[in-house]
């Protein structure tokens, strides 16, 4: 299985680049893993809605023209379907049996996702009803990834 993480914006502050390279690390004990991050739009101070929306299509083009064409693509939306940690990894394993070993998690920027990837995914999914910072949201998602493959492989850890 090879995984990779569409993310908008880099991350500056060490304890996040710590997080999500202690994260890497333990997952590319069981698959391999590439991260790509994309370059923010620039939002003006007090932008009006037409601002967002353009810059949620900006960087929504770049997301798309970084989408393989074979992908799966997970999109991580609020209104998406919400999972427990074993329902990941069950769905993780399935994908990989019927035909599916390349994923593409898709995390958008501040303001979310464009309209048009979101129609891309394949699946979209909730971590929580709730706003989290995308830097966060980053890390949860590597911590869910090597928490499915250790559920997959039956090694302590997920509970």
């Amino acid at each position: 299985m090879n995984v990779r993480i569409i993310c908008i914006g880099k991350l500056k502050e060490k304890y996040w680049t710590d997080a999500v390279s202690e994260y890497s690390k333990r997952i590319r004990r069981f698959s391999g893993l590439e991260i790509v991050e994309l370059k923010e739009s620039l939002l003006p101070s007090n932008p009006s809605l037409k601002d967002e929306e353009k810059v949620k299509e900006e960087e929504g083009r770049e997301i798309l023209r970084t989408i393989k064409k074979d992908e799966y693509v997970i999109t991580l939306e609020i209104k998406g379907r919400s999972l427990n940690s074993e329902e990941l990894a069950s769905k993780m394993a399935d994908l990989a049996l019927t035909g599916h070993p390349d994923i593409a998690f898709i995390i958008g920027g501040s303001l979310g996702l464009s309209p048009e990837v979101s129609a891309r995914a394949n699946f979209k999914l909730s971590f929580s009803s709730m706003t989290f910072p995308h830097q966060l949201m980053r890390v949860i998602l590597l911590e869910q990834i090597y928490r499915s493959f250790k559920i997959n492989n039956h090694e302590t850890y997920h509970k």
